[in-house]
Order: C-alpha cells, then structure tokens, then sequence
C-alpha cells in the first residue's frame, strides 16, 4: 500500500502530465498557425504520449488500492517568438518533468516503496529520450537558421511522427 505522502506526489505527476499534453497541444497550435503542419503533427503526437504517461501512473495508483485525484490545468503558454523557441520550451518542460521523476524516485526509495521504483525506472529511460530529441531538433533549426527549404525538409520529416503506446 502507498503511503498518503507518495499516493500525493504521484496524483501531482498523474495531473502534471495531463497538463503536460495540454501544453503540447498549445505548441502544436502554435506551429500549425505558422504553416509547420509537421512540427504540429510532432507536438500532437508529444501530446498523445504524454497522456499515455497520465494513464501509466493513473493505472498504477488504481493497481495499488490508491484514489486518483484530478486538479485544473494552468493556461499553457501559447506565444512563441519562434519555431526555436518552441523547441525550447519544450525542452525546458522536459526538464521539469525529469526533476519531478526523480523526486519521485527520491521518495519512493526513501519508502523503500520497490514496486513503485520500478515503475519509475521506466519514465527514467522515458525522459533521457525525451530530452535528447528536443536536443537533437533544437540544434537541427539553429544549424538551418533561416534556411527554408531545409526548415521544410525538418517539418516533413517530423510530420512523420506516430505514437503507438509501448507494450510494457
């Protein structure tokens, strides 16, 4: 059984990936209306994948005879100077998200709570990919610059872009 103080803190994480698929709606807004149908369809699928992540927790506090509480999401950001910006943004995110894991895994360790490290282990690996593709894009667009038919090439590239949920 989890302890009221982890069931709080993964509820937190089951709410802020939920929030985290809204703002990647946001982005994919943003991009859409500049014309980057691709880098649109990229954030879509980020969005996809983050509600994917909500559910993983959301099942896991069901699994372990906890309650699942949902709070209000904050107004995601929605004006970006540009393409880049986004990107890093996104990146930033990503990086708030991977702090609140290892908190996360902080705590459950500190409970010495195993099925939940174990849980945890795998949103661990989820966030080293997280962060090192929004790398990767980030300095993509700084090395094409203004350059436009490279952007093209990217944002056809990224449109490419499916989920399909892993199956553990």
């Amino acid at each position: 059984m989890l302890s009221e103080k982890l069931l709080n803190a993964l509820n937190d994480q089951v709410n802020y990936e939920f929030e985290s698929a809204h703002y990647y709606l946001a982005l994919a807004a943003y991009c859409a209306d500049q014309d980057l149908d691709g880098f649109a369809t990229f954030f879509v699928v980020q969005a996809e994948e983050e509600r994917f992540h909500a559910m993983k927790f959301y099942n896991y506090i069901n699994e372990m005879d906890g309650r699942v509480l949902l709070t209000t999401m904050k107004e995601p950001k929605n004006e970006f100077d540009s393409v880049v910006d986004v990107f890093e943004y996104a990146l930033n995110h990503e990086k708030s998200v991977t702090k609140r894991i290892y908190n996360l895994m902080d705590l459950a360790n500190e409970e010495r709570e195993h099925a939940t490290i174990s849980v945890l282990k795998w949103f661990i690996d989820e966030q080293v990919e997280e962060e090192a593709s929004m790398k990767s894009i980030i300095k993509k667009l700084k090395r094409l610059g203004d350059n436009s038919h490279g952007i093209f090439m990217l944002d056809q590239e990224l449109g490419q872009r499916t989920f399909t949920p892993p199956v553990k």
